[in-house]
């Protein structure tokens, strides 16, 4: 079995990032934006999440993250991704909302083939977890995630975007 991209320590510190199914700009909206948000100050708050670097993009996420509570990083990903998938998808069907029409039949087709879902998926499967070695490794990584916004060209500069932990509105709690 192959030991790339898996939570190997309990207690590691990791960089993390997870993708919509067929990397789908589905989180493009503030609103979407901060359904995610919210579901991430809960397991911040009741599964013991500690996040050190973060940036929510169009299609993906990015973290630096290690448990230091009641659940271990798998459990505390496979609650969230599965709670705000529900959230997501039923966002998505509100009244006005013109992606709707070619997004959710992705989301359905992706979850039919997956016998892991009943209905839709809008997370792929895996995490893409990689566990952080050094202080230089750390740098690394939450460079890469605060310059995520800059390389895709949404802004000049990493603290000008919003929802990123390189802004100075602290939308989501950090620890070092």
């Amino acid at each position: 079995m192959s030991r790339k991209y898996k939570f190997h320590e309990a207690e590691g510190l990791y960089f993390v990032t997870f993708a919509t199914i067929g990397w789908v700009d589905a989180l493009t909206r503030p609103k979407q934006k901060e359904i995610l948000l919210e579901s991430i100050r809960h397991c911040q708050r009741e599964k013991g999440l500690r996040l050190s670097a973060w940036v929510v993009m169009s299609n993906h996420v990015h973290l630096v993250c290690q448990a230091a509570g009641p659940q271990t990083l798998p459990e505390i990903f496979r609650d969230l991704k599965k709670f705000t998938s529900r959230q997501l998808i039923a966002s998505l069907q509100e009244p006005g909302e013109s992606r709707a029409e070619w997004m959710l039949p992705l989301f359905r087709q992706a979850g039919a083939a997956n016998p892991n879902n009943r209905h839709v998926q809008f997370w792929q499967q895996d995490n893409h977890p990689i566990m952080i070695q050094g202080e230089a490794m750390y740098r690394q990584k939450v460079d890469y995630i605060h310059d995520n916004p800059v390389k895709a060209g949404i802004v000049a500069e990493a603290h000008h975007y919003l929802y990123s932990s390189a802004h100075d509105a602290r939308l989501l709690d950090l620890v070092y």
